[in-house]
């Protein structure tokens, strides 16, 4: 049977009577027969508690605490809303973030930008908007940002992004604190300090505090504890040569979710273990006053609310070597398995309860032999039609969704209490061509 995968799934997940699976009172199967398939259901009870957890888990262990949703992972005007609800702020990365923050009601004075390229246009929209932070990443942005700051007359909220060479032993592709990356200004080559010295001197730009962010999903808590010992060593030595006054300081986020039954994960409140109290020790040591701790969660938010509902199509068994069972999704819709190896669990939202009778691969429909969703995975018999449930899909699918082959980008439903609410509709062949121009 496939109940063993069914903590994978949002807190409300259940399996009802008739052996289907059951999201936030919603069955399954009534969901892609609704509104098709694929199609991404997220549970508001789960997302809610998370928002909920990390507020309470660090505010309980430190005294001044900002807890941002890192947008990146995914971010539409009704999911703004709903975090803005829950009294957490925002961390976007790009100008089209901004937007969708901003229309989703949530207030600039709780955003922080983020982002290693950020364009002039951008940063002038940041501060028309009047953003809460910009996490400078480069020399280029210091210049520009003081310049446009003094032109349009504010003083502008800054973070220094520093990069702590510390291994957070995750995937290298989303590795971002290590000597060798595109993000933040490196400590140990001196830079860190040049753009120290470059933001205290600029008259437009207010340094309260730094940033450092090692990489996402980190599935220990020993990176944490070293990069704030390595950073707050950094501002320490910043504050003796420069007279650097510490307000504020985000160890960035990187909190892992469960995605298969062989890798379980750590409970958030191990994690705020290990960083309120590796920040007040190193304060202690230090001689600092505890400045506002922000941390950065976003796939730990949205993550486990999501589930990724496919229907199954063809079959090609090649005798003593696979069986490929193809979706109507795939890498348009979740390229995570192409281009990190992602793995994924998965169980027939129809047959929850059925024996798991057969080897199957779950393939996408798309032109790359590469679209393959989940390897060799045990499944009840199948048959076209069948709705196939991925767990943990919320967070870095739909945002790095594609239109490939002309894919339409699928519907997104939030459920709860046995209701349904679209939260964004799924394109159409015209939505394809609605950029195009004779």
């Amino acid at each position: 049977m496939s109940l063993e995968t069914l903590p994978l799934f949002p807190e409300t997940a259940r399996v009802n009577d008739r052996g289907h699976l059951v999201i936030g009172g919603v069955d399954a199967v009534a969901l892609a027969a609704e509104y098709g398939t694929p199609l991404y259901v997220f549970d508001e009870e789960t997302l809610r508690n998370q928002c909920r957890s990390f507020i309470r888990e660090f505010s309980s262990r430190y005294a001044e605490v900002k807890v941002l949703y890192a947008g990146k992972a995914f971010l539409n005007r009704p999911l703004a809303k709903l975090i803005a609800e829950e009294s957490l702020g925002l961390d976007v990365v790009s100008g089209g973030e901004l937007a969708i923050a901003i229309a989703g009601e949530m207030p600039a004075e709780c955003i922080y930008f983020h982002g290693n390229n950020k364009s002039p246009n951008e940063l002038q929209e940041a501060l028309a908007l009047g953003v809460g932070r910009v996490v400078v990443d480069n020399f280029q942005e210091l210049e520009a940002l003081n310049q446009l700051a003094g032109e349009a007359q504010v003083r502008q909220a800054v973070l220094i992004r520093t990069s702590p060479n510390v291994d957070p032993h995750t995937h290298k592709l989303t590795t971002t604190g290590t000597l060798d990356s595109k993000f933040g200004f490196t400590i140990a080559n001196g830079q860190a300090e040049s753009a120290f010295e470059m933001a205290q001197a600029a008259a437009n730009l207010d340094l309260v505090g730094l940033h450092t962010h090692l990489g996402s999903p980190i599935y220990e808590t020993e990176p944490y504890e070293q990069g704030i010992g390595v950073a707050m060593e950094f501002a320490a030595a910043m504050r003796d040569r420069h007279g650097l006054q510490l307000t504020e300081f985000s160890p960035g986020g990187g909190f892992p979710i469960q995605y298969t039954i062989n890798k379980p994960i750590l409970p958030v409140s191990a994690y705020a273990d290990v960083i309120t109290n590796a920040l007040k020790q190193n304060c202690e040591r230090l001689g600092f006053i505890p400045p506002t701790l922000v941390i950065e969660p976003g796939r730990a938010i949205v993550g486990r609310a999501g589930v990724a509902l496919y229907s199954v199509g063809s079959t090609k068994t090649i005798p003593k070597v696979r069986t490929y069972i193809s979706v109507d999704g795939g890498m348009s819709d979740n390229i995570r398995p192409a281009i990190y190896e992602a793995g994924y669990e998965a169980i027939v939202a129809g047959k929850a309860t059925s024996d798991n009778s057969q080897r199957v691969t779950l393939a996408g429909k798309y032109c790359e032999s590469g679209d393959v969703l989940i390897k060799d995975i045990d499944l009840p018999e199948l048959t076209a039609g069948d709705v196939i449930a991925v767990p943990a899909s919320g967070a870095y699918c739909l945002p790095m969704a594609s239109n490939y082959n002309a894919a339409q980008k699928p519907a997104v439903v939030l459920v709860k209490d046995g209701s349904t609410r679209i939260i964004r509709r799924r394109e159409t062949y015209q939505d394809l061509m609605l950029h195009d121009v004779d």
